[in-house]
């Protein structure tokens, strides 16, 4: 029988030819990923506005104390047709009268003997919540600090809490993203003729998490702040952008 060694051979050969060609073709797929990954730029742009609130909710509440449920309640009637009436005079009509809140006063008492306690009532308290909402959002504040003509007639405000609110926000969101891809792009065009390249187009973008801080603020979350606390506001949103160059 004659040698097999020329036909191992020439596996061996063809075999080597054939790795060899499939390696030369991943280093080209290589060079051309690394041609292309040259070929973008990656930048973040940001834009900033600053608002001022459009609507305020202030949140208070008062309470009547009486022997009995039934003089309570008209007591309270009578007081928070006294606070409406009140504050419908100053403008505020926008009023929300939520659940009256029922309490029992106790007071403890100890027997003759001055060891076992007890709990006896001694009346209740109605708690009656308001919310006022108005686009005066300078006056409200300055109402809520001087009620001195309700306290006149035993009406007391208590728990003072505002919002201030930028009903906009919607629409300022979408604006700020545009700004914001416009900065980015502004950016990719600066880095590109630093490098002797310009801008081809946007290849994609990222929409980052919109932030509504107090005046000046910085502040960032991941879920994005809305802040409530503050008149005057600024909006600050961010777009990560990918430009091809040429």
């Amino acid at each position: 029988m004659p040698p097999a060694r020329p036909h191992l051979f020439g596996l061996l050969a063809g075999l080597f030819l054939a790795t060899g060609l499939v390696l030369a073709a991943f280093l080209v797929a290589r060079a051309w990923t690394r041609l292309s990954e040259t070929n973008v730029v990656n930048v973040t742009g940001s834009a900033r506005k600053n608002v001022r609130s459009d609507l305020i909710v202030w949140r208070t509440c008062f309470h009547v104390d009486a022997a009995t449920l039934p003089a309570a309640q008209r007591q309270l009637q009578e007081q928070l047709a006294q606070a409406t009436a009140h504050l419908a005079q100053s403008g505020l009509t926008d009023v929300a009268v939520a659940p009256v809140e029922v309490q029992e006063l106790t007071v403890r008492a100890r027997d003759a003997d001055g060891e076992e306690a007890t709990v006896r009532r001694v009346g209740y308290r109605l708690l009656q919540r308001l919310e006022i909402r108005s686009t005066d959002v300078e006056r409200v504040p300055r109402l809520a600090a001087d009620t001195s003509a309700l306290i006149e007639q035993g009406i007391v405000f208590s728990a003072h809490e505002f919002q201030f609110i930028y009903t906009k926000a919607g629409e300022a969101k979408v604006e700020m993203m545009a700004e914001a891809t416009k900065d980015a792009r502004a950016r990719a065009d600066q880095i590109a003729r630093q490098g002797g390249s310009e801008v081809a187009g946007l290849r994609s973008a990222r929409m980052g998490v919109v932030q509504i801080n107090p005046l000046h603020s910085n502040a960032t979350s991941w879920e994005g702040n809305n802040d409530t606390s503050a008149l005057d506001k600024t909006i600050t949103a961010t777009v990560s952008a990918v430009f091809s160059l040429r």
